[in-house]
C-alpha cells in the first residue's frame, strides 16, 4: 500500500493560467477546465499563490489542489543520484554510446546491447569513476524487451530510461528527481530539443514542434491533458512502480510510450512533464527518415484504440463547439442563426456552474468563448492532419471547400508558428511547410494503422456532453 501524503517542505503554486475568485476561495482552471471551491480556512494557507506542507491539513489542501491540476509541484526534497540505474537499449551505436556515456559519468549504467552486428565494448573511464554493466543478446529484439530487461536487471529504487541517440543536459536528472517526493509520481520526463537545432531546416523545425518535444510549459501528463503523453526517449520512473504495471507493452512496435503513460494514470499514478530538465536528441536529417518517422508514430493509434476505449480519438470536442462550428461552416443565414443560439445555449449552462461567482455571465462568457475557439482550433488542426484524406477529398469536389480548407490550413499552421516560434526558429512559410508535411506523414500513418488493423476506432472522434 502506498502512503500519498506530501512530505513537509514540499510545496504547490497555483499555475499562471488559473483565475481565482472570491478572495481565493474559487479557483477556475485545470485540464478539463473545472471550478474548484475551498473552504475559507484552506484558501488562506496558500496566500500569495504558494502553498508549503507543514502539517496533515496543509498536506491534503495540497494534494487536492495537485490533483485537481490548479497547481504544479515544488519539490524541495532531492533523492539520492545514487538510487537511480541508468539504462540505455543499444543497437549499433557506437559513436552514440560513447557520447552518452560520457555525459553519464558518476552514475550507474546498464547498457543492454540488443543484438550489435559487434558487441558493445565500453572504453576504460578516464576522470570520474564510471559503473557501467553490459547486458548481450546475440539477436535483436524489440526496444520494448531491451527496456524491461534492463528495468528487472536493475536495483535501484528509480530507474532513467535514455535511447544512446541523446545527450542529457546539466542536471537533468535533479530536476526531475526532485517530484519524487511526492509518494504518488511514478513517472517524469524532460523537455527533448533537437541535438543541432541549426544544422537543417528540418532540425530547426523538431527543435519547436518535434514528435518529441512537449512544449515549455510544466504540466501533469494526461490522456486528456495538454501533455497527453511523454516519449520514451528519456524517461525517469519508479522502478517499482513500472514493474506493478508489468512495464513496457512489447506487443506494440509504436505507440508503447503512449500505453505506459496511460496505464499508469488509470492505475491511479501521477505523472509529470517538466521543461527545465533538457536532453538533446538527435533527429533526422533527411526527408525521408523523418516523413517515415512520423509515419510510423501514426500507426500506433490503431492499437492504442484497442487497448483504451475513447483515449485515442484523434478528435475531442463537446457538442455544443461541434455543432456551432458545423452550423457557422454552412455559411448561411439560418445556420448562423442555429450556431449562434447553441453558443448562447451553452452560455447559459456555463452561467449555472459560475452562479457563486459575483459576476456569472461575464466569467462564463469568457469561458464560452475560450472553449469554443479551442475547439474550433482543435477542428481546423484535425481537418489538416488526422483527416487530411477526408478535406482532400472536399477539395476535389467542391471549390468552396477547396478554399475554405486552404484557408484553415494557412491559419492553422500560422497560429501554431506564432505559439511555438523561439528565438532563431523557423520563419513563418517554411515553418508552415514543414507543419503541413508533418501531418501528412502523420495523419498518412494514422489511416495505413486503421486499415491494417481493421479498426475504425483510431478514426471516430469523440464528443462529449460538457
Amino acid at each position: 500500500m502506498r502512503h500519498d501524503r506530501l512530505p513537509d517542505g514540499f510545496g504547490v503554486r497555483i499555475d499562471p493560467r488559473v483565475r481565482t475568485y472570491s478572495g481565493g476561495r474559487l479557483l477556475v482552471g485545470g485540464t478539463p477546465t473545472r471550478l474548484l471551491r475551498l473552504a475559507p480556512e484552506a484558501a488562506a494557507l496558500i496566500g500569495d499563490g504558494y502553498l508549503e506542507v507543514t502539517d496533515p491539513t496543509s498536506a491534503r489542501v495540497a494534494r487536492r489542489l495537485l490533483d485537481s491540476g490548479v497547481a504544479n509541484p515544488r519539490p524541495r526534497l532531492l533523492p539520492s543520484l545514487e538510487d537511480v540505474t541508468v539504462i540505455v537499449p543499444v543497437h549499433n551505436h557506437g559513436s552514440e554510446l560513447t557520447r552518452l556515456l560520457s555525459a553519464l559519468r558518476g552514475h550507474t549504467v546498464i547498457v543492454v546491447d540488443n543484438g550489435s552486428d559487434q558487441p558493445v565494448r565500453i572504453p576504460a573511464p578516464s576522470g570520474t569513476r564510471r559503473r557501467v554493466t553490459v547486458l548481450r543478446w546475440d539477436r535483436r529484439r524489440g526496444t520494448a524487451e531491451a527496456r524491461n530487461f534492463g528495468l528487472r536487471a536493475a536495483a535501484t529504487e528509480f530507474v532513467a530510461f535514455l535511447d544512446p541517440d541523446v545527450a542529457p543536459r546539466t542536471g537533468w536528472l535533479e530536476v526531475m528527481l526532485g517530484h519524487f517526493s511526492d509518494p504518488k509520481v511514478a513517472l517524469v520526463a524532460p523537455r527533448i530539443l533537437a541535438m543541432d537545432p541549426d544544422s537543417t531546416v528540418l532540425a530547426r523545425y523538431e527543435h519547436t514542434r518535434g514528435s518529441l518535444h512537449r512544449g515549455r510549459r510544466e504540466s501533469a501528463v494526461q490522456a486528456h491533458g495538454p501533455v497527453p503523453y511523454v516519449p520514451s526517449t528519456a524517461l525517469l520512473v519508479r522502478r517499482l512502480a513500472l514493474l506493478a504495471e508489468g512495464g513496457f507493452d512489447e506487443s506494440m512496435p509504436a505507440g508503447g510510450d503512449i500505453d505506459l503513460c496511460w496505464r499508469l494514470d488509470r492505475a491511479g499514478w501521477r505523472l509529470r512533464y517538466e521543461p527545465a530538465a533538457r536532453v538533446a536528441h538527435s533527429n533526422p536529417v533527411s526527408l525521408r527518415k523523418w516523413f517515415a518517422h512520423k509515419l510510423t508514430h501514426g500507426t500506433g493509434a490503431a492499437p492504442l484504440s484497442q487497448r483504451h476505449a475513447g483515449m485515442a480519438a484523434p478528435l475531442s470536442l463537446p457538442i455544443w463547439t461541434a455543432v456551432a462550428a458545423v452550423l457557422f461552416a454552412t455559411l448561411t443565414r439560418w445556420g448562423t442563426v442555429g450556431a449562434v443560439l447553441t453558443l448562447v445555449g451553452a452560455l447559459f449552462r456555463l452561467r449555472r456552474v459560475f452562479s457563486g461567482l459575483e459576476n456569472p455571465t461575464r466569467v462564463a462568457a469568457i469561458y464560452m468563448a475560450r472553449g469554443f475557439s479551442g475547439g474550433v482550433w482543435r477542428l481546423a488542426s484535425a481537418l489538416c492532419r488526422h483527416y487530411w484524406p477526408v478535406t482532400l477529398l472536399g477539395m476535389l469536389c467542391s471549390r468552396r471547400i477547396r478554399h475554405i480548407a486552404v484557408t484553415i490550413a494557412v491559419a492553422d499552421g500560422l497560429a501554431d508558428w506564432f505559439i511555438h516560434r523561439e528565438p532563431g526558429s523557423l520563419d513563418p512559410v517554411r515553418y508552415v511547410a514543414c507543419k503541413r508535411v508533418d501531418d501528412i506523414a502523420y495523419g498518412s500513418g494514422l489511416w495505413l494503422g486503421a486499415i491494417r488493423a481493421r479498426n475504425a476506432d483510431a478514426l471516430r472522434p469523440t464528443l462529449p456532453p460538457n
